[in-house]
């Protein structure tokens, strides 16, 4: 069993093809360690058996008869639970949604794996509307992180993030606002892409407007890459999605470390000018960053030189919060996270001159950041200061800030931009917690960030080491292995 839930999507695709084992087998590999293991950090919400299975009998029926489906025929996929599901209820962490309402409906991004073939493992759980850096909700509870139960796994796509490296599903979607992927993946020990805005079409349109984008969270660059291929396939609801560039991702990758890095300019910045950040996640992205280096890339320390953005952040994030509590009365708001209240309510007091002098902000960052990229191909950061914290809180112990983009320093500039923003594991910390760093490109080179994500890990591979749950075997709960 260990066998199927420590494979890639590109690897379960080639035991598929070449008939050594089926969908149906290693489905139920990753539906055993969900039961083994979503009991310690809560990664699924939702998980139903038998329509997942029903979804891999069907591919294993499509290879018997030589006649797969798409790119990821039988490969099974986390969902987070605020994409739309036809077969199972999307409430977003919220006792205010009625799952009845949200059936029959499908997203862009759902009816792309369906298109080519995926198995749908389940919802995986997020903040209410997923409006914050950690993932705990009223109705479903806290998330926890995979390497160490007593951490967070990060937010919002907490679930998503803690399912990966714990063989729960090779492949998961997250949506990210403000470091909604990219937060957890660092958290968390896997690979995140916020891809560029409008890249991978999203509906209904996020009540965090054009900072939210869609995008995957796997355990390799090159399995990023190939649901990369299927997420960006055209979707006509989605108003702001980009014209189709119909690049293949995965075709991109191909070649090895020094090939992929030739002529790449990197900046490097491990503070952005103005962040304070742990002195282990620092030596550890330097690190990463002489290593690029050797590989032949161009690396130079120097900050974009932007102040930080934090205040016209929060007027449009928050902004967004308000807008998504806008039709929810007074009654239901008492169901609510009552720190989602709290913010929503005071975003509503801003004024429209407050809003337009953020917009303003946002689009003098976009131009400093265009400027930036005709000289730097890439610039690469911690993906976030610190490591993991106590679960259950939205900043860590004796912080002096209450809210979470005060820990998020390195993420929430450039969903304001729309760039593309790939987090990949770089190491751990003395306490054994992921470390990540974070690549942005220029807008629209989504291809640029993955190829030297993927250089990265090819010559710092961190694939084969996973967390401690991940081996609880099955006479034994998980619980038990991690000591809880």
């Amino acid at each position: 069993m260990n066998d199927f839930i420590r494979l890639s999507a590109l690897e379960l695709l080639k035991g598929y093809q070449d008939k050594e084992f089926s969908p149906v087998e290693a489905t139920q590999a990753m539906l055993a360690q969900i039961e083994r293991c979503n009991p310690v950090v809560n990664a699924y919400n939702l998980v139903d058996e038998e329509t997942t299975l029903a979804f891999a009998r069907e591919s294993e029926q499509r290879y018997l008869q030589g006649n797969p489906k798409g790119l990821l025929d039988g490969v099974p996929v986390a969902i987070k639970d605020v994409f739309l599901t036809p077969q199972w209820p999307t409430i977003k962490g919220s006792k205010t949604v009625d799952p009845q309402s949200t059936l029959g409906k499908e997203a862009p991004s759902v009816a792309a794996l369906n298109r080519n073939g995926a198995v749908p493992l389940g919802k995986t759980t997020t903040p209410e509307f997923g409006w914050k850096g950690v993932t705990d909700n009223p109705v479903d509870g806290v998330t926890r992180n995979p390497w160490n139960p007593d951490k967070t796994a990060g937010g919002s796509s907490g679930g998503s993030a803690a399912a990966v490296p714990l063989g729960m599903g090779p492949l998961a979607l997250g949506t990210d606002a403000g470091g909604s992927i990219r937060i957890p993946a660092g958290f968390s020990g896997l690979v995140g892409l916020k891809p560029s805005f409008g890249e991978v079409p999203h509906w209904p349109a996020s009540p965090f407007g054009t900072l939210a984008h869609a995008g995957p969270m796997t355990w390799t660059v090159a399995d990023c890459a190939l649901l990369m291929n299927v997420l960006a396939e055209a979707d006509y609801r989605d108003t702001n999605a980009i014209p189709r560039r119909n690049i293949d991702y995965l075709a991109a990758l191909e070649g090895e470390p020094q090939e992929l890095l030739r002529g790449v300019h990197i900046a490097f910045s491990a503070t952005l000018g103005y962040v304070q950040v742990e002195r282990e996640v620092e030596e550890t992205v330097r690190a990463a960053a002489k290593l690029l280096q050797s590989l032949g890339a161009e690396v130079t320390e120097v900050a974009p030189g932007f102040d930080d953005p934090l205040a016209a952040f929060g007027h449009l994030f928050y902004g967004g919060a308000a807008n998504a509590l806008r039709n929810i009365s007074k009654k239901q708001r008492m169901l609510m996270d009552p720190q989602l209240v709290a913010v929503s309510e005071k975003a509503a007091q801003l004024s429209m001159l407050d809003y337009l002098e953020a917009v303003n902000e946002r689009a003098a960052l976009c131009e400093r950041m265009a400027g930036f990229h005709k000289k730097y191909d890439l610039l690469l950061t911690p993906t976030l200061p610190i490591t993991a914290f106590t679960a259950g809180r939205e900043v860590p112990e004796d912080w002096p800030s209450t809210r979470w983009p005060s820990w998020t320093p390195f993420t929430y500039p450039f969903n304001m931009t729309g760039q593309p923003a790939i987090s990949v594991p770089c190491g751990f910390d003395s306490a054994g917690l992921p470390i990540g760093l974070q690549l942005v490109g220029a807008r629209f080179d989504d291809r640029a960030v993955l190829r030297a994500a993927h250089a990265y890990q090819l010559a710092a591979p961190l694939t084969d080491k996973r967390p401690e749950l991940f081996y609880a075997s099955s006479d034994e709960t998980a619980t038990e292995r991690v000591g809880l």
